[in-house]
């Protein structure tokens, strides 16, 4: 394939807040903040209140959009709280 035949460079994204940031991080992100216990709480989906594991979530999570929306939505929300808490 040639220069003039590649697809253009997707367009930046400097409002979108998950530009970049792969599933794998923000399951990993909310695991970790959450603990796998509070994050079943607030999703509760098999993957992760039954033996949960990152690799797991990230199989069911690609296969269901509702849940990976459920997730984003979530993702979102703590960076919110960690920006209002002033800490990281």
């Amino acid at each position: 394939m040639s220069n003039a035949e590649q697809a253009p460079a997707p367009p930046p994204q400097p409002r979108n807040p998950l530009h970049g940031v792969t599933l794998e991080a923000m399951v990993t992100a909310l695991a970790d903040f959450y603990g796998w216990d509070g994050l079943g709480e607030r999703i509760p989906v098999r993957c992760f209140n039954v033996d949960p594991s990152v690799g797991s979530s990230l199989r069911f999570l690609r296969k269901t959009p509702w849940a990976r929306e459920k997730v984003e939505g979530l993702y979102l929300f703590m960076q919110r709280e960690i920006r209002r808490s002033g800490g990281r």
